[in-house]
């Protein structure tokens, strides 16, 4: 018996004849080979540019030669830094590798997408340092301190901080994991059930802050960073060089990790919540994974600006994060003190305003504060 063949909905093939098309597999190889080039020529243009200790006289402090510590690292061991941006780097080989792999299995998959997502949110770093006085070990690989966007940064704008995926996503696969297993067995009208979306959103915020609390501490006491300035209430080691804001920094963090983890959730019928947000936008109806990939973008991006930036620029305008983190750990750079706190509590000089000291901080430029004879952070040992 002849079956008849709908030419018109057969997929096409390379082998059709008269093609002169390149088959998939060739199409498939060049993209590939084009995406090297591109990480290739990243990797020139980082290696290129970056710059280790403090270069610019804008942050410089010409009294202070090499890089002398007056806080002890975590355990005493003087090489984290090292063997934090070797595993940066180490990691992002790994991330890289396994996306591709996975992405030859799974094109356009939602997680792979938000991944982008989230790394692609690297760029308002420079914005979220700045605003929770978080100033930066300049012995960090680092972009030029000259650089606009990155001179928003107290200190210097590191490498490490491309990780944004693993941190950003993390807490989403146990948090789902765990809200499966709460749904599993309960009736229809179960909390669970009719709010999948908050009861999420609830974990990942439980998760990711005890997730973030647990690896910033960590962080701080190697030397990476300081939180400068913080609200006393809400934070531990208040005072101390690693005085951490752990009520504000750890949950506004999450609120980008929940935008993430929404935005990933499947309902039953297997669609994100992202892609059927992307489907109200009619511009965007014909192309449901580049829907999705915009909606994820603009969302995340304006989360992690509004909610996390927007959240600490508060706090910064208001003038209660009073707590300055004693002794400033990185003399070779200029004392980050905007407001005059440092000098207030007896930190020698010189400082640095940094370059958003005006309106942008709720104040005209730093007020002019004499640096105290005696005072807790002139005290301050190791």
């Amino acid at each position: 018996m002849r079956v008849a063949v709908d030419t018109a909905t057969r997929p096409y093939t390379a082998e059709l004849p008269g093609s002169d098309r390149p088959p998939a597999s060739a199409k498939s190889a060049v993209g590939w080979a084009l995406l090297a080039c591109a990480v290739a020529l990243v990797l020139i243009f980082v290696a290129h540019n970056a710059q280790r200790g403090v270069v610019s006289a804008r942050i410089a402090n010409p009294a202070v030669h090499g890089a002398p510590r007056p806080v002890t690292p975590l355990f005493g061991w003087t090489h984290w830094l090292g063997l934090e941006q070797v595993g940066t780097m180490v990691a992002m080989v790994v991330g890289v590798t396994l996306f591709a792999v996975m992405w030859r299995r799974h094109p356009k998959h939602p997680v792979l997408l938000m991944a982008i997502c989230c790394t692609a949110i690297v760029w308002q770093d420079p914005i979220a340092n700045w605003a929770p006085y978080a100033v930066y070990n300049p012995q960090l690989w680092h972009w030029p301190e000259s650089w606009p966007l990155v001179s928003i940064s107290p200190t210097v704008e590191p490498f490490v901080v491309i990780g944004y995926a693993t941190f950003y996503l993390a807490p989403f696969f146990p948090a789902r994991w765990v809200l499966q297993r709460l749904q599993r067995g309960r009736p229809h009208d179960a909390f669970v059930r009719r709010h999948p979306l908050i009861s999420l959103a609830l974990l990942i915020y439980v998760i990711g802050f005890v997730f973030d609390a647990v690896l910033e501490n960590v962080l701080i006491r190697t030397g990476m960073y300081i939180y400068s300035q913080v609200i006393p209430f809400g934070s531990i080691f208040a005072g101390k060089t690693y005085q951490f804001p752990l009520l504000w920094e750890s949950s506004l963090v999450t609120t980008t990790m929940i935008s993430a983890g929404v935005l990933l959730y499947r309902d039953e019928s297997g669609r994100t919540t992202a892609e059927k947000l992307a489907q109200r936008i009619r511009a965007l109806r014909a192309r449901p994974a580049l829907g999705m990939f915009v909606v994820m973008l603009l969302a995340v991006n304006a989360d992690y600006l509004i909610s996390y930036g927007g959240g600490f620029a508060v706090i910064r305008a208001s003038g209660a994060a009073r707590s300055v983190a004693c002794p400033f750990p990185y003399p070779e750079a200029k004392v980050y003190d905007p407001q005059g706190l440092y000098a207030e509590s007896g930190q020698r000089g010189p400082y640095s305003a940094g370059i958003w000291d005006g309106r942008e901080s709720g104040q005209s430029g730093r007020p002019p504060v004499r640096t105290a004879a005696a005072g807790r952070c002139a005290s301050a040992g190791t």
